[in-house]
């Protein structure tokens, strides 16, 4: 298996734990799905530039309200607690009305709002698979998708316990999809 590639181990004498999260290499994304540890390697520089980039984009608007309604908390990487199962989605956000502060601990429990996954080769059938179903399941609003090879953004809502289309943009188009559509940006903004 390539370094690039996702590992999946799951735990000889049962299902993966939190401490198999905290004992993975500092190297590695951690996530655990229906009792499997998923390891990937940390995000290459693309996908990193344009998970960077969208958390600037959507945060000062919403998070910190300077040209926009305000509102949120805008975060990357935050690890979320569902059970068993545990993730880390690229960006999250959630609306402050539903946790008007940022808890101290490491993890959060509360579902956020919105959900943005920045996809690579080696995630993507994790990203699409298997972490696209457990967000529809915790009610998480709004799902975003960023490919940087394809310079593609694909947004959804949940409606129903499915995800439907809101919106989709390529290579320079404009985006405006909710929940961000108070604001406009280019989506080149996220590409080298």
């Amino acid at each position: 298996m390539s370094a690039g590639a996702a590992l999946r181990r799951k735990r000889p004498a049962g299902r993966a734990t939190y401490r198999d999260v905290l004992e993975a290499p500092r190297h590695m994304v951690a996530e655990i799905v229906a009792g499997a540890l998923h390891l990937q390697p940390r995000p290459a520089g693309r996908h990193t530039l344009a998970g960077s980039t969208l958390g600037v984009e959507i945060g000062g608007p919403f998070q910190s309200g300077r040209g926009g309604p305000g509102g949120w908390w805008i975060l990357d990487e935050p690890e979320l607690h569902f059970g068993e199962d545990i993730l880390v989605p690229d960006l999250a956000g959630w609306r402050r009305e539903r946790m008007p502060t940022v808890p101290d601990d490491a993890w959060f429990t509360l579902a956020p709002d919105w959900v943005c996954e920045i996809l690579s080769p080696s995630t993507r059938k994790f990203d699409l698979e298997e972490k696209r179903p457990i967000y529809a399941r915790q009610g998480i609003g709004h799902l975003w998708l960023v490919d940087p090879s394809a310079r593609t953004l694909e947004a959804f809502a949940l409606h129903e316990g499915a995800w439907s289309p809101t919106g989709s943009a390529s290579d320079a188009e404009p985006v405006s999809f909710p929940p961000f559509d108070a604001i406009t940006f280019p989506l080149d903004a996220l590409w080298p």
